[in-house]
Order: structure tokens, then sequence, then C-alpha cells
């Protein structure tokens, strides 16, 4: 993470990569978004096209996209090899973490999340830019996938540790499902939302808090996935904080419910 006291004192070394990813599920304004208020010098971040692959059901609603053009993408924010990179949305992070995890992913080591996102900014005292920002000088970062692991469905099925499902409660209970063509989790797994990731404020739990939260669920190898694999990698994060590293099952439920094969539970 990275707060906005911080993010203003640090703007000022030009190497810093500012990347706005405005998204929500149902809102597809997030460009419009960006041209009524952002922080100055942010590139906007289309996370459907730029961040994700084309969704499919066998795929799921965002998988990973290549990373030839995810490097592309990357170079054209104006992402050079060593940059440090910036991150931020209105959600508290959770849009902004698909970029922090994919980027990471492609072996990007200093990617950071503006915790509190641009509400925070705003009421820290930060100044807001409107209109389109200067195209940025074309970036050559290179970028290569694997640097944070990966699980497929099949490995979500075997999983013999903690699975972390980051949904909402009631869809993991299957009460509810708003989106996708079964209700209910994947057998085995746990119900984490990750809106228990953040305060009141909007801004991630202090690293005992969130220390407390996670231990609660048990002991071994962590993995996280939740409706397409975006909310998923804000869960990650919120472990990366306290020292447990996790995997992440891109698919999510969108690719597990579309499989007739695949078993679904519901309940607690």
């Amino acid at each position: 993470m990275i707060s906005p006291e911080k993010l203003r004192e640090v703007l000022a070394d030009k190497r810093f990569r500012l990347l706005d990813v405005r998204w929500a599920l149902g809102d597809p304004d997030g460009p419009q978004h960006y041209l009524a208020g952002h922080i100055p010098g942010a590139v906007f971040v289309d996370l459907e096209t730029e961040l994700s692959a084309p969704p499919s059901p066998a795929r799921g609603r965002h998988p990973l996209p290549d990373v030839t053009q995810l490097e592309k993408c990357a170079r054209s924010w104006g992402v050079c090899a060593d940059d440090p990179v910036v991150v931020y949305d209105a959600t508290g992070g959770m849009a902004a973490a698909r970029a922090w995890w994919l980027l990471r992913w492609a072996g990007i080591a200093d990617v950071r999340i503006l915790d509190g996102g641009l509400p925070g900014w705003v009421g820290a005292g930060g100044t807001i830019a409107t209109g389109a920002e200067p195209d940025p000088r074309p970036g050559d970062v290179e970028l290569s996938p694997g640097h944070l692991p990966v699980i497929d469905a099949d490995a979500a099925a075997r999983w013999d540790g903690v699975l972390l499902d980051a949904r909402a409660g009631e869809r993991f209970r299957g009460e509810v499902e708003p989106i996708d063509p079964r209700a209910g989790h994947i057998p085995g797994a746990l119900s984490a939302p990750t809106a228990e990731n953040l305060d009141d404020a909007g801004r991630f739990r202090g690293v005992a808090e969130l220390r407390d939260r996670f231990a609660g669920y048990g002991s071994g190898p962590v993995a996280v996935y939740c409706g397409s694999g975006v909310t998923a990698a804000h869960q990650i994060a919120a472990l990366a904080t306290v020292g447990i590293e996790a995997a992440l099952y891109p698919g999510s439920w969108s690719q597990w419910s579309n499989d007739p094969k695949r078993p679904v539970a519901s309940g607690n």
C-alpha cells in the first residue's frame, strides 16, 4: 500500500507511473469518471479490455490477458523498466488490486495500491485534474508471466489447504446469484468477503486486524477466488500485508459455475 500523504511526496519523482483503474460491476463509465476528475498525471486503464482477455463461459468473465498484449498496454501507459507503479480506483482498491496483482504476476516488483483510493486522496487535500492528460512517452518495460502463483479449476477442486471465497456471504451461501448461471460455492471453500478487508473509511484494515482475521481460517497453502478473478486480487493484497502468499484462481466462480461437471455447495 501507499498512503495519500506518501503519494504526494513521491509524485515529484517522475519515474512513478500512476494508473487510474476505476471500474465496478455494472458501471461502464470509468473513462467518463476519469475525465471528470483524476489525480494529476494519472493514465486511465480499462480493466475490461486491458487487464482482461475476452470473456467466455469456458474461461470466465475476466480471464488473464496474454502477457504480450499486457506488455503492449503497459508500454502505452508509459511504464519503463524499474519504474515504480501506483494504482488506484474509487472503490477501496477492489478494481485497482487487479492491476496490482497482474503487473506483479508479469514481473513488475514495485507496484502499490493507493490506500483509500481517489476519495482518500481528496480527503487528504490532494488536487484533482479534469479532462485528458497528454499521451505519455511510450515505455520499454518487458513483461513475463508467472511471478505470482495461479491455480486452475482442477487445482481448486482438490486444493489441500485454505480455499477462500472472496464474494459477499449471500452469494457464497447460494442465497442470491446476480450474474453467474448457478448459485453457491466451490465445495470445501470458506467464505471470506473482500469487503471485510476495509474499514469504514474505505482503507485497508491495520496489519494486526488483518492478521487476526485470516488466522481464523486455519493454516496451510492459501488460494483465493471470487466472481471473476478481480476482487480476489484484493484479498491476495490484504493477505500479502500480513506475510501470507496466496494463489489466484483467475476463472473463479464465473468459470466454475458454467461447467456442469463441477459440483456446487450451498449454505455455510
